[in-house]
């Protein structure tokens, strides 16, 4: 409140007496056009789809596919009854180990675990132990739907045995990973095929949104913490958008698999319902099987994974494929989804009097833009560092009343700036901050490097920005500033 308070008075000070005011620095940073790694935001990439057989499972366990820009986090698609093969005996060593693999360089995991798949090597995705303690399901065979001669078993979601043994896994499940830091989100995945929420790959038999909401809750009652993500397709086969309201009512995201699946006008088929989910938490979007999409033609040169990326306002990208060659085969769709995926925040222009005075406060002003298609979600403040000629930390000014949250979004290039303006100020800008000075003898006359981050209200950075000047721990030089 006293920053505020001051940034007012300079500012009234600043319009009357202007020409009195000491020199000032201003510039204007270019964006770096670099790939950011920033908080709920970012590339996955794929570990286990669905079977333990691919896509980074054939990597060397040193290699983390660091090459890859802008990738946040891995996302581990299994099967339930890879993890618990017998009734509470766990084998969470399939997904602790990739997990920690990738957070030992920063990176997050995100989770689905699945009760039906469609593939020869996993007949049973729900634990056989599951069929034989007394839940109900069916044989089907893909393309088929229920064939007493097929070889893969599928629940029937609404069981009571089912329910209550997914109950007891997803409560060992949750016990373990809701609220580690290291998970991004987790998918629920327990309803339908490969956890889509459908059966036309499987049984094809119909399922009312009151088995949707029963998964939705089952799930909720055992991660408190962690973001879940509802699948688009809840919202088919007749169950409608209530779905996808309920799920945004209880706290979930929107997930949206397999865009370009189909090519042109058909591939993607729920962006309406992303604006339920954007404004306040991250979507995901996940692209077909990049190999047999392109194969097919849908795929084309791509673009229309960028279409979808604005129109869903999606802060999570998947490479569904063997991850290089992928970003080989798509390297300039990978630049510019990294352009607008999730949020940047764009410093336009930033200044600083050349000299202060003894008494007077370092009289700051800024202009940033957001030009990401999604909201900060972590939000973060601007900070503005002093190092000394030794790149010591002489002092740490933290503007608490401006945070990056509330930058809005908009088309590509388009987004309104906001900022602290010497000049008239806009109705979304404010005025000039003037940040007090500690004494002399804390922070000593002479020259000073001077930076900016964004992060908590304590100077700690947090967010990567796209601009030079780097320190290597997310403040960016843009100058330098005399105290008297």
């Amino acid at each position: 409140m006293r920053n505020a308070m001051v940034a007012l008075a300079l500012g009234v000070s600043l319009c009357a007496y202007g020409t009195a005011q000491p020199k000032r620095v201003s510039v204007q940073p270019q964006d770096s056009g670099e790939a950011l790694v920033n908080p709920r935001m970012g590339w996955q990439i794929q570990h286990y789809d669905n079977d333990i057989q691919k896509y980074t499972v054939n990597l060397e366990p040193s290699d983390t596919v660091d090459d890859f820009p802008g990738f946040s986090s891995v996302y581990i698609r299994l099967a339930w009854s890879y993890l618990e093969p017998e009734e509470g005996k766990f084998h969470w060593p399939l997904v602790d180990t990739p997990m920690q693999r990738w957070a030992a360089k920063g990176k997050q995991v995100a989770f689905r675990f699945s009760c039906a798949e469609s593939g020869r090597n996993q007949p049973y995705a729900t634990p056989e132990w599951v069929r034989k303690a007394g839940a109900r399901g069916y044989f089907v065979t893909p393309g088929k739907g229920v064939d007493p001669e097929g070889k893969i078993w599928e629940p029937d979601y609404d069981d009571p045995v089912f329910l209550e043994k997914l109950d007891g896994f997803l409560a060992a499940a949750a016990a373990r990973y809701d609220g580690n830091p290291q998970v991004a989100f987790i998918d629920v995945g327990s309803f339908g095929v490969w956890g889509e929420g459908h059966t036309f790959s499987s049984s094809r038999l119909p399922y009312n949104a009151a088995t949707v909401r029963r998964h939705i809750d089952l799930y909720r009652k055992h991660f408190k913490r962690t973001l879940l993500a509802a699948n688009d397709d809840f919202s088919i086969q007749g169950r409608g958008l209530e779905t996808l309201l309920y799920a945004r009512r209880q706290g979930l995201t929107l997930r949206d698999d397999s865009i370009l699946v189909q090519g042109g006008a058909q591939a993607f088929h729920h962006a309406y319902a992303a604006p339920m989910f954007w404004p306040e938490l991250p979507v995901v979007l996940e692209g077909e099987h990049y190999g047999p999409s392109a194969k097919r033609g849908a795929w084309g040169d791509g673009s229309r994974f960028l279409e979808a990326v604005e129109e869903y306002h999606a802060s999570y990208a998947t490479a569904h494929w063997y991850p290089r060659e992928f970003l080989e085969k798509n390297r300039e769709l990978v630049r510019r989804v990294n352009l607008r995926l999730g949020y940047r925040l764009q410093l336009l222009e930033a200044s600083w009097p050349e000299e202060v005075n003894p008494g007077e406060p370092l009289l700051m002003g800024y202009r940033w833009r957001n030009a990401g298609v999604a909201p900060c979600y972590p939000g973060g403040y601007p900070a503005v560092t002093l190092k000394d000629a030794k790149g010591g930390i002489a002092g740490v000014f933290v503007d608490e009343d401006f945070d990056m949250r509330s930058l809005p979004v908009g088309p590509p290039g388009a987004a309104m700036p906001v900022g602290r303006e010497v000049k008239t100020l806009t109705q979304a800008s404010k005025a000039l901050i003037g940040f007090p000075l500690p004494p002399p003898h804390i922070l000593k006359p002479g020259t000073y490097s001077l930076y900016i981050s964004v992060g908590d209200r304590t100077g700690t950075p947090a967010l990567n920005l796209p601009l030079p000047g780097g320190d290597g721990a997310k403040r960016y030089r843009l100058g330098s500033v005399v105290i008297r």
